[in-house]
């Protein structure tokens, strides 16, 4: 695959002598055809090897990332899974029936740590269609760390699920917490259906007394017509500031520049202003929402 050299420069510059010597006997041992035991044993193993902590991937390392898969950013990968990934990815047999099946028994197996890997493994697979079942569990997975594995910072949601499948993994991302924004493909893929799940979930949770995350206005785009423009114009006029700014922007997005024109010398509000200006500046895509992201930037 063409994403096996990145990360193999990548790990060659973070990976201890014992850890590089480890880890090229290991891919030798698995590109000749391991066991599907052996495998699924190295496969685990890794963790003895790896450096503990993120990637921390430098600008240009991000830069390759995006050539070599356009759509997977590995910021968030830890060093560990890079590993993890490359080990699999060293197997010769990726195109045939038999990875299939060995990669099956490592969900099988999998802890934890060991499920993220092989969630953000399955874009980086040659055929990776193979897979949309098992993409699937993790898109519906309430475990935070492997939804996202699943469906953030990677192109496997957007490029192969179906419009089904698709609206289930953007509405569970707002049910458990997942920055959507990070979920690529969001802007093409907007609908009239994802726009009514949306806001039936947002009237849901008001009527709990709940607030409304701010990233689902992100949903809507031109969809949501008078329904979703009379719900934005109440979540701006009541929401606390940063769902008042994820309005701004769902208002920006579905066409309203006028009215927030109008909003603009009266904002008093330091977050919800500064989103005004730049979304009636064109920022208003999907990224804009990460000023709203309180891992992010701890804003309220």
């Amino acid at each position: 695959m063409k994403t096996l050299p990145t990360l193999l420069d990548m790990l060659a510059r973070r990976l201890s002598p014992d850890g590089a010597r480890w880890f090229e006997s290991a891919r030798g041992e698995i590109a000749r055809g391991a066991s599907n035991e052996r495998f699924c044993a190295l496969f685990s193993m890794a963790s003895r090897f790896a450096p503990r902590g993120l990637l921390a991937p430098s600008a240009d390392e991000l830069r390759a990332s995006a050539a070599a898969l356009p759509g997977w950013s590995p910021e968030r990968w830890t060093t560990l899974e890079a590993l993890r990934v490359a080990l699999v990815l060293s197997r010769a047999d990726l195109a045939q029936p038999a990875a299939v099946a060995a990669i099956e028994e490592l969900f099988r197996y999998a802890d934890i740590g060991e499920l993220c890997a092989g969630y953000k493994l399955l874009a980086h697979l040659p055929g990776p269609e193979r897979f949309l079942w098992r993409a699937g569990e993790g898109a519906r997975s309430s475990m935070r760390s492997v939804y996202e594995s699943a469906c953030c910072d990677t192109p496997y949601p957007a490029r192969h699920f179906d419009a089904l499948a698709w609206r289930q993994a953007v509405i569970k991302a707002l049910f458990v917490e997942a920055p959507l924004w990070r979920v690529g493909g969001i802007d093409r893929r907007l609908d009239a259906e994802l726009a009514r799940m949306a806001l039936d979930l947002a009237e849901e949770r008001r009527s709990a007394g709940r607030p409304v995350n701010p990233e689902l206005w992100m949903c809507l785009g031109t969809f949501g017509g008078e329904r979703g423009l009379a719900s934005l114009e109440l979540e701006l006029r009541s929401g606390p500031p940063r769902g008042r700014a994820g309005a701004v922007l769902g208002l920006t997005r579905a066409g309203a520049r006028e009215r927030l024109a109008s909003l603009q010398g009266l904002e008093r509000d330091p977050l919800v202003h500064a989103t005004l200006v730049a979304a009636l500046g064109g920022a208003h895509d999907s990224g804009a929402f990460a000023a709203l992201d309180p891992n992010l930037h701890g804003v309220s």
